[in-house]
């Protein structure tokens, strides 16, 4: 499939109108281009990554539209034959309607066919199979090398929105996963995206695990991986929502019933989440955290501590930390 890319140069103060506007026309699906810094609220939603420190921002913000071509050269937009140039035209006519009463900055469109891309799956490109520790990572499109039979395998295709276990704090998790999980442990994975945790837990031998994450697309990317790695979809519940503020969550969770508690998320998110979550730790319940950059470990370990519990051991990789507690017996 072809497409025609509508690039336009604004500033980042009018990107909302304007995506708006161009809605209106048909034209929908926004690729943003800008330095902004990350809201709270989007940090909130990365499930296990932070991202690295950004240029800074210099206001300027490219939109890029797309429109599909078809094989006699038109385009299709709502379902409407048209060209490139009346495309351009009534996005510039509307550009010129919003230049009367606000700043768009240039406001200028380029034009350009992109190639024809599959663009879900072109990043497979990227990701290929490796370790942690004794453990191989492999996507479904790799094959597993005659030296790497009887490893322990995890079979995961992360799609583009949620991590591969590549990442340090994901690593870290797992190491403390591999060294507490018993036959007998029943498992919460708060922040789970694609379910990497909850389903190396239960192939250490978790009895069975329950997942949450804020994003709906959670639900695709673990039942997916968890067909792949031959997890009965019963051993493994998923539930949508913020378990920090959303009381029927919690409720629908339980209390006192998890042996451990895995958190893979922003140390901005596990300080408010830790005195939430003790209480579905049971009596001597595990609590495992990552995704806490260093210079952000004693904000953490307070929290963790002010919460009640102790801290049995803290570990680094790269310039990330992991701290795993202990709920008071």
């Amino acid at each position: 499939m072809k497409w025609v890319k509508f690039r336009l140069k604004t500033i980042t103060a009018a990107e909302d109108i304007i995506i708006s506007t161009l809605y209106d026309i048909g034209l929908e699906g926004a690729q943003i281009e800008d330095k902004l810094p990350l809201t709270a609220l989007e940090k909130e939603k990365m499930f296990v990554d932070i991202m690295p420190q950004g240029p800074e921002d210099d206001g300027i913000a490219y939109l890029n539209f797309f429109a599909e071509k078809k094989d006699d050269g038109g385009l299709v937009l709502r379902d409407e034959s048209v060209t490139a140039d009346e495309i351009l035209c009534r996005i510039n006519e509307q550009l010129e309607d919003l230049r009367q009463f606000m700043d768009i900055g240039d406001g200028t469109v380029t034009v350009d066919e992109t190639e024809d891309i599959d663009w879900i799956n072109n990043w497979k490109q990227f990701f290929h199979q490796f370790y942690i520790d004794d453990i191989l990572v492999i996507p479904s499109w790799e094959e597993i090398k005659p030296e790497d039979k009887g490893r322990q395998v995890l079979h995961i295709d992360p799609g583009t929105a949620f991590g591969t276990g590549m990442h340090e704090t994901t690593q870290l998790c797992i190491r403390q996963l591999r060294k507490y999980v018993t036959q007998d442990t029943r498992l919460l994975d708060v922040g789970t995206g694609s379910g990497i945790l909850s389903i190396m837990a239960l192939m250490f031998g978790a009895k069975h695990a329950v997942g949450t994450d804020l994003d709906s697309c959670a639900v695709d990317a673990v039942s997916a991986n968890c067909s792949d790695n031959g997890i009965n979809p019963v051993d493994f519940e998923l539930y949508i929502g913020n378990i920090i503020n959303d009381r029927e969550l919690q409720d629908k969770v339980g209390y006192d019933c998890y042996d451990i508690v895995v958190a893979n998320i922003l140390a901005d998110v596990l300080v408010p989440l830790t005195p939430v979550i003790v209480n579905q730790l049971t009596p001597g319940g595990i609590y495992i955290t990552s995704g806490i950059i260093n210079d952000k470990e004693k904000m953490v370990a307070d929290a963790v501590s002010a919460a009640g519990l102790k801290i049995l051991e803290t570990n680094y990789q790269g310039e990330w930390v992991s701290i795993t507690a202990q709920k008071a017996i």
